[in-house]
């Protein structure tokens, strides 16, 4: 390890962090569906529980780059990881005790909140431009290495010793994290080393003048950011690509288990594949990116576009048809084949916010981050009181028309999404 250069370190001790933080969010989904279908908790009661994360999450975002810019990237990434950490520790999985689920569901989420803009900070003060790409796309890509590792594990792990071993076996994983980045992780000997300031969401210049407390560069241009029409296209494909992720990673071992009648350990390492798919397509989509734009194929506007509704059109087609295949191979192509896409599309609007604002990227991926995460509530809210709804008039959820709506919503959302991206994005740089 000690001989790799640092910033190398950095970026696989960020792809490992990712990872985790999945492994952490799909196990909760395993563990609870369990618990929950065990104690007979209706569809709507478990959408309630699952979406409590994303308040959490949702409300530390923007203090999260906050946090990250004034104390440092490395501290703050240290502190969430153990915080979340303790929490999954320390809380019983009793799905009677619905308080104490909701307060340690909402703290994690919090904790969880600072880690995605704490990285970006980090990567931004040690990887040059040149690297960025490749590093952002395998950081990124770890989120989903992580969910398919959970899917592949987890459910074993629940079937032989229980729903509540799953909260162990991810704060030992937390701890483990935890020591391995205090002590290898550092912070850059100078701001001038290795690094690609021009993405930091401040203007340098700031320290120049500190005595005097009101520095007009350093200003935020909040007004022009947020009445952009290329920022809101970001803002709108990041909502449906994490309402069509997070309804899947949340309901997926729902539909699986009643929509399908199949125990997810017994599908063996197909359960995922979806994620798995993830991992590659979002590698690939980074790849294919930097190849057309540096070899002058096509310009930065048009790659992204191409990318954006390339993934969100072919993920909209397979999402809508995930309740018309009966059987576990069919369900695992279509939800593979979605998010896949997605991850894919992800080249398009996820990348998009280092074209148009690079000086305040982590402010424009707040804003669109928080907006991800408001998906993640609303949608794993209403695919709840969907399901109720739906077993209410057909009396159970094994049937294709209880779960339409469910997948229906992401799929138009997706092509709403990428119509936006192709009327309104840019790749030039708007902000200067």
């Amino acid at each position: 390890m000690m001989n790799l250069p640092v910033r190398y370190l950095i970026v696989i001790l960020t792809f490992i962090c990712t990872s985790v933080c999945y492994i952490e969010r799909v196990g909760f989904s395993i563990a609870y569906t369990v618990a929950a279908d065990a104690a007979g908790v209706n569809q709507s009661s478990k959408g309630a529980i699952l979406s409590t994360f994303y308040y959490g999450y949702a409300c530390s975002q923007v203090p999260g780059g906050w946090a990250a810019q004034k104390i440092g990237g490395r501290r703050v990434l240290l502190l969430s990881f153990l915080l979340w950490s303790l929490t999954c520790a320390l809380v019983p999985l009793d799905t009677n005790r619905i308080m104490v689920l909701v307060i340690a569901r909402f703290l994690v989420g919090v904790a969880q909140g600072f880690i995605f803009p704490s990285i970006h900070t980090v990567l931004a003060q040690w990887v040059p431009p040149h690297e960025r790409s490749r590093s952002v796309s395998l950081t990124t890509s770890g989120m989903y290495l992580g969910a398919a590792l959970g899917m592949l594990i987890l459910p074993t792990l629940v079937k032989f010793r229980g729903p509540q071993c799953v909260f162990i076996a991810e704060s030992a994983l937390g701890a483990v994290w935890s020591l391995l980045w205090f002590i290898y992780a550092t912070d850059p000997k100078s701001s001038a080393s290795g690094v690609g300031e021009s993405v930091l969401p401040v203007n340098k210049k700031i320290d120049i003048d500190t005595h005097n407390k009101k520095v007009v560069s350093g200003k935020i241009p909040w007004l022009k950011i947020l009445t952009s029409f290329p920022v809101w296209a970001i803002v709108v494909n990041n909502f449906t690509f994490h309402y069509a992720l997070y309804v899947l990673m949340n309901w997926l071992p729902t539909y699986f288990e009643l929509g399908l009648q199949l125990g997810l350990q017994d599908m063996g390492s197909s359960k995922m594949m979806p994620y798995l798919n993830m991992f590659l397509f979002s590698n690939i989509g980074g790849v294919v990116a930097d190849y057309l734009i540096t070899r002058r194929i096509l310009s930065v506007t048009k790659t992204r576009k191409f990318l954006n509704t390339v993934g969100f059109l072919v993920a909209s087609l397979a999402l809508v048809v995930i309740p018309s295949f009966r059987t576990s191979g069919g369900a695992v192509f279509c939800s593979s084949v979605a998010l896949g896409f997605l991850a894919l599309g992800r080249a398009g609007f996820a990348v998009n916010h280092m074209d148009v604002a690079p000086r305040y990227a982590g402010i424009v991926m707040g804003v669109s981050n928080t907006a991800g995460t408001l998906a993640g509530i609303v949608g794993v809210d209403l695919t709840g009181k969907l399901l109720e709804a739906a077993k209410a008039s057909n009396s159970d959820l094994s049937s294709p028309e209880s779960w339409r709506a469910v997948f229906f919503i992401p799929g138009f959302l997706c092509i709403f999404s990428s119509f936006v991206f192709l009327l309104f994005s840019t790749g030039d740089r708007i902000f200067d």
